[in-house]
């Protein structure tokens, strides 16, 4: 909203700068950090008296997890879910369909996360929500929004691009409905997977969300995506307010996300986050580079895949415990080493998945 400041500039020189995506963007990190940091205590003491046992720990999982973890309550995606939701508002171009899709993927993948987490904490078990009804669900929204997305950007959204490929695209036609549902669907699901340790899945998808917030600017500026040889789709830059606001509300829930958990953002937020970012990657037409930037999620959606094919096959497990941060637990890692580490990583793929935008 506050974008139609930048109407009455001509009073007032300073409104000028409402324009600039650069500066919204700023604004809009700082709103859903300040948010979630000032509201935070708030929502965590609410949910904790709803809650009371907090959130159900699996009993095959890591024996220590009992321990540390048993009582924190979940569903802390709606703390960073209200903030990115208030940033977004406050400094995004509401007239913009781009940032309209973007959001309500995120919101209905929140919705299916706190229903999950709702059944997780009523019925004290971790199984939650029927899988393939939560796909189900998943494929439709996703599908949904794909179909939004080629009314908005026509026949150029229809188009994959390669990457270290300067200026060569073709046509997935029909394809890529199923195609970008499954993008957004498996990038919503490797994050909730990835959420198994304090904090770790919050930077990854903060960083991935700074990657893509440079790249949405790119893409969306005609001279800067001509110049890098990568498909200009007009008005995507506004996706640069939505990723920053997600950098901000993440670091605010990191605050109380920090070892030892104050609360679990839960499926309410990973699933969210998942599908945020696949569907920024969709809209900006850099699918591909998804996987680089977002190479920490897939490696552990691989590894559930991986350990559940190979037990099935021939009985035999490949990790001691999936997702692989367990297999590392199992080893001897400690929850810090894990954590710190594969923010290590996520960095470096992110500076790699940029990189690419220049090597065509």
């Amino acid at each position: 909203m506050l974008t139609l400041l930048a109407d009455y500039s001509h009073l007032f020189g300073p409104l000028n700068l409402f324009r600039y995506i650069t500066f919204r963007a700023a604004g809009a990190a700082a709103t859903a950090l300040f948010f979630v940091f000032f509201f935070g205590p708030a929502i965590i003491d609410a949910l904790r008296i709803k809650q009371g046992k907090g959130q159900p720990i699996r009993e095959d999982g890591p024996a220590s997890h009992l321990l540390t973890k048993k009582g924190t309550p979940t569903m802390g995606g709606l703390m960073i879910l209200s903030g990115l939701l208030v940033a977004t508002v406050l400094w995004a171009n509401l007239k913009n369909s781009y940032v309209w899709i973007v959001i309500l993927v995120t919101a209905s993948f929140g919705a299916i996360g706190f229903y999950d987490d709702y059944l997780k904490v009523t019925k004290q078990s971790h199984k939650g929500f029927s899988g393939k009804a939560r796909l189900a669900l998943e494929f439709l929204v996703a599908g949904l929004a794909c179909y939004a997305l080629t009314t908005v950007g026509g026949d150029n959204m229809t188009k994959l691009a390669l990457p270290l490929l300067k200026g060569y695209a073709f046509s997935l036609g029909w394809l890529f409905i199923p195609f970008g549902a499954f993008v957004i669907v498996a990038a919503g699901n490797c994050v909730n997977l990835t959420d198994g340790l304090d904090g770790l899945a919050i930077v990854p998808s903060m960083i991935a969300a700074g990657a893509f917030a440079i790249i949405a600017y790119l893409v969306g500026n005609s001279i800067f995506s001509d110049y890098l040889g990568v498909n200009h789709v007009a008005g995507t830059g506004e996706l640069t307010i939505v990723c920053a606001a997600l950098i901000g509300s993440g670091l605010g829930f990191l605050w109380f996300n920090a070892p030892p958990a104050q609360i679990f953002m839960g499926d309410t937020g990973s699933l969210a986050l998942g599908g945020l970012l696949g569907t920024t990657s969709v809209a900006i037409k850099q699918e591909f580079v998804l996987v680089i930037i977002g190479g920490l999620f897939v490696l552990e959606g691989a590894s559930v895949i991986v350990q559940v094919a190979s037990f099935k096959l021939t009985g035999k497990r490949v990790f001691r415990m999936a997702p692989i941060h367990h297999h590392f637990e199992q080893m001897g890692w400690t929850e810090p080493q894990i954590v710190i580490r594969f923010w290590i990583i996520s960095f470096v793929l992110a500076l790699l998945g940029l990189s690419s935008l220049k090597l065509r």
